[in-house]
């Protein structure tokens, strides 16, 4: 059973019930998370290629330039390494700024910006510095734009110590998630996918916030843990609906923050059901998920009663082959497969 007001719904004082709720799309949250917040904080201003007049290639700013003006919301040159410098030294300065990198694969033109300055500054400061700076971009595949287009890089940020990484899976998530992110004093990677932004959900008409490192229960279940992110959340709630036919009920757990990471709910998942799959887009090398199973393995070992089994991308770039591209990374069967294997692993 899916929640629809999830519990980590956090109204702000004097708002309306969170049951006041309408369908809208993944991008128009996004779009009225950056919205309000523009709205409430003069300091928050936005950076990005294309993101004015033209509303973002994937038109989540679209309108917020004739609001705001040319000085919040700033078209960039075609420089990633430069603007991305620009916006940690604003945040340095006291502005919050909310960055768009096209695509998470054209971060890596700005890794130094990143990870050398926005996730050292505050430990270098002995703690008085700090970069409030979101980064918001793109990754996944599934549109056919090949190996520079369509990478799952979230394991190079979760990585970096000084960074906090969010992968929200619905509208609901992505506007709460957004709001908190701005307002947080670390720098954040916000990492959307390319197709969750057609997709649609209930998001609450007033105003809330979802605290970073707090996981959601997706579905409820007792036989199986299936922890996953996304772009992999919709397509496991789909294989947990066709495990469900064949007497498999399944949890799925969404972490929604990578970093931090809310432990406690999934160590809490594993302990009921036993059992674990963990679902990722990226290659499996060097990956979360492994990170994940690390954890788990150390901390709730004698709850396991089968080998905690992974499903991730193969080792490889992404194809421009539609078929070759879906090949490439976990499909409903994948994940269907996976589960069967972990629950009848005993037996």
């Amino acid at each position: 059973m899916n929640h629809s007001t999830p519990e980590s719904v956090l109204p702000l004082a004097n708002a309306a019930p969170v049951e006041n709720t309408r369908s809208i799309r993944y991008s128009e949250a996004l779009n009225e998370a950056l919205r309000e917040e523009m709205r409430r904080d003069p300091t928050v201003f936005l950076m990005g290629e294309g993101i004015a007049e033209r509303g973002g290639i994937w038109r989540v700013t679209e309108n917020l330039a004739q609001e705001f003006g040319a000085r919040r919301v700033r078209d960039t040159p075609i420089a990633e390494a430069g603007f991305t410098g620009a916006a940690v030294g604003a945040a340095i300065t006291g502005l919050r700024p909310v960055i768009e990198i096209m695509f998470v694969d054209f971060a890596m033109l700005a890794m130094d910006a990143i990870v050398n300055q926005a996730a050292k500054y505050a430990v270098m400061t002995g703690g008085f510095g700090r970069v409030p700076l979101v980064i918001r971009t793109q990754g996944g595949s599934g549109t056919s734009i090949a190996a520079q287009h369509s990478q799952s890089l979230e394991a190079l940020f979760y990585h970096i110590p000084g960074l906090k990484v969010v992968m929200p899976s619905t509208p609901y998530d992505a506007k709460g998630l957004l709001k908190s992110a701005i307002r947080d004093d670390a720098p954040v990677i916000f990492i959307e996918h390319k197709l969750l932004y057609t997709t649609t959900g209930k998001v609450p008409s007033v105003d809330y916030l979802i605290p970073l490192g707090q996981a959601d229960i997706k579905r409820s279940g007792r036989d199986v843990t299936l922890v996953a992110w996304s772009n992999m959340v919709p397509r496991s709630l789909a294989a947990a609906e066709r495990l469900a036919q064949e007497g498999i009920d399944v949890e799925v757990v969404d972490p929604r923050t990578l970093v931090p990471l809310d432990k406690s709910r999934i160590l809490q998942s594993v302990r009921k059901t036993q059992h674990v799959v963990i679902v990722q887009e990226a290659v499996r090398r060097g990956g979360v998920a492994s990170d994940l199973a690390s954890i788990i393995q150390e901390e709730a070992f004698d709850h396991l009663d089968a080998p905690i089994q992974i499903v991730a991308g193969k080792n490889t770039p992404i194809p421009f082959n539609r078929k070759l591209e879906r090949a490439c990374v976990p499909q409903e069967d994948d994940i269907v497969g996976a589960v069967k294997r972990a629950v009848h692993a005993q037996q």
